[in-house]
């Protein structure tokens, strides 16, 4: 089986769990009517089935390689890449100003989801590219905007960004990179920098980079740390690729997977670069496209995870293997109750996955339509548990499909293991997803949990909506939502973060487990309690849900215990 872009299932979304609607009344997005959507969902859909997902073995087997100091796209990269330029698909959600859309960020998440299931390796540049419009839109100077964004949007010109360096990870006030000014506006910026995804390409005009450096006179660690934008040709004039800078790709990486997108070692050596933003503002500016990238790389382990399962459910209702008990069966595999297990326990996981990167995504539009606090903190809160749950879930969901092949899975022919290796990489980009549950008990619970609170209060009060229609489901998420509650103000009260960060990652995941069953239910009461997505509601919120106790008691612990066991123990055999 093909992939098939879940346009139905972004319909439905949109219309009974996050509320789209309320994005299209605003002035801002007043465009984004019904039929705008409808329309979009499908083009897109029509686009990743037809044009993307062809390539995704052909990027697999055909990586881009470095040639003679030009990198070499997959074969047939090119022409999907300007499929998908053409089509204005990269600046969906930019400033008309510059030829963008202006649509909502909701429907750029859809779209990237689609395009992740059907070639990853492809998604990746415009995902960066939409990062890089983000920032400057936020952060550039007006020559700066002018510029670069009307090629961006285009798709003319990619953008990348280049924040890690050999001795600088997620440690990035490590980084040694240089900027000198020259005196005439514009920085000669030297240094290296690693993992540069789609770092070069010969499938654009130009390659533009946005790169942190350190001024001369720019403190130690990550406040003295200035963002520049360095085109790998300087444009002249007339806003063309003019004379080639001095930067280039030293290597490309030997991956894992997403083997059709290039990640580069860059060197800069006295490269042109011009600032973005205040001096030694680098990093408040670059969280503006890190942010943008943390949903959109949440979003990218769910399209994967939609792949394979589609692939796994293929292979299952195919494969004869065996003998059940079940009356009038099919005869194949999913008929096996351990198939059918983890199928249905992917389908849930997905949908509960999704729900959240997309209520993640209506809480940025809101934000940016009507300028609210209770949007920014709301989405605020959402992009660390939608891009650490998202991309477990893609590795989870990857894993599985593996197993319902059995076998064959660990055969490369069948395509199975691609997923796994492909999706490995987005549970460590853009922060690791520990990184992200730091993240989410550390600045996301300084205003006292009350973001949290919030969120959990309209759990408790939608599933009391639903106790007279499934009252043995509504009333699960209620005692969830409610023991979250305990747990949020028992790490609230802790005065040493180490023992939230402790806790932190099983914190997130039972968040992520009440949310979707939040989400599980409220597509049951659409049902009104009866029909396919009330049978899936079922099983997320009976078998998988329940997780959160588990996690949450682990949240509990606090940091001793940890610690308690000594460097000699763990190294202990």
């Amino acid at each position: 089986m093909s992939y098939r872009a879940p346009v139905a299932e972004f319909q439905f979304l949109f219309d009974h769990i996050v509320d789209l609607n309320q994005v299209a009344q605003t002035d801002r997005f007043s465009e984004a009517t019904s039929d705008v959507i409808a329309a979009i969902l499908a083009e897109a859909g029509k686009l990743c089935d037809e044009v993307m997902a062809p390539l995704n073995r052909v990027g697999d087997l055909n990586p881009a390689r470095l040639e003679n100091g030009v990198v070499r796209s997959s074969p047939g990269f090119a022409e999907a890449f300007r499929a998908i330029a053409d089509g204005g698909w990269i600046g969906m959600s930019a400033d008309p100003e510059y030829g963008g859309m202006g649509l909502p960020m909701s429907l750029t998440t859809a779209m990237n989801d689609m395009m992740s299931g059907a070639c990853l390796a492809l998604q990746l540049c415009p995902l960066l590219t939409q990062g890089q419009i983000e920032a400057l839109q936020h952060h550039a100077s007006d020559a700066l905007k002018e510029t670069y964004l009307p090629k961006l949007i285009s798709g003319e010109w990619s953008g990348t960004m280049n924040l890690t360096e050999p001795q600088a990870g997620s440690d990035v006030g490590a980084l040694r990179t240089k900027a000198e000014p020259l005196g005439d506006g514009s920085y000669k910026i030297t240094g290296d920098k690693i993992f540069i995804t789609w770092g070069d390409s010969d499938m654009v005009d130009n390659v533009c980079h946005l790169v942190l450096a350190r001024l001369p006179d720019g403190v130690a660690g990550p406040k003295g740390i200035s963002l520049f934008m360095v085109p790998r040709h300087i444009p002249d004039e007339a806003g063309k690729p003019g004379v080639a800078n001095t930067l280039r790709v030293a290597s490309l990486e030997h991956k894992m997977g997403i083997h059709g997108s290039p990640t580069a070692v860059m060197r800069f050596d006295g490269a042109t670069g011009w600032l973005v933003g205040e001096e030694h503002n680098g990093m408040a500016c670059m969280f503006t496209m890190m942010n943008n990238a943390r949903l959109g790389v949440g979003i990218q382990g769910v399209g994967i995870a939609d792949a394979a399962y589609q692939h796994a459910l293929s292979y299952a209702q195919e494969r004869k293997q065996g003998r059940t008990a079940v009356k009038g069966g099919s005869g194949n595999i999913i008929d096996h109750a351990d198939v059918r297990r983890m199928l249905a326990a992917m389908k849930a996981d997905i949908f509960a996955a999704r729900a959240i990167s997309m209520a993640c995504a209506v809480a940025i539009d809101m934000s940016s339509a009507t300028g609210a606090e209770e949007y920014k903190t709301r989405a605020a809160f959402l992009t660390p548990i939608a891009k650490a749950f998202g991309t477990d879930v893609g590795l989870e969901v990857a894993n599985q499909g593996v197993l319902v092949h059995g076998g064959m899975g660990y055969i490369e022919e069948t395509g199975a293991a691609q997923y796994c290796r492909d999706v490995r990489i987005t549970s460590i980009y853009e922060g690791t997803n520990g990184i992200q549950a730091m993240d989410l008990v550390a600045r996301k619970l300084m205003d006292g949990g009350e973001a949290a609170y919030r969120l959990l209060s309209e759990i408790e009060n939608a599933a009391q909506d639903s106790r007279a229609t499934l009252p043995a489901l509504a009333q699960s998420v209620w005692e969830a939502a409610e023991t979250l509650r305990e747990a949020t103000e028992w790490l609230v009260a802790q005065g040493d973060l180490n023992d939230r960060f402790a806790g932190a990652v099983p914190y997130l995941r039972a968040f992520a487990r009440v949310l979707g069953g939040h989400y599980h239910l409220k597509a049951a009461m659409v049902e009104r309690g009866d029909g396919p997505r009330t049978r899936l509601a079922a099983f997320y919120i009976n078998r998988l849900m329940p997780e959160y106790a588990s996690q949450l008691a682990h949240a509990r612990q606090g940091s001793a215990g940890l610690y308690a066991l000594s460097d000699a123990d763990l190294a202990a055999q």
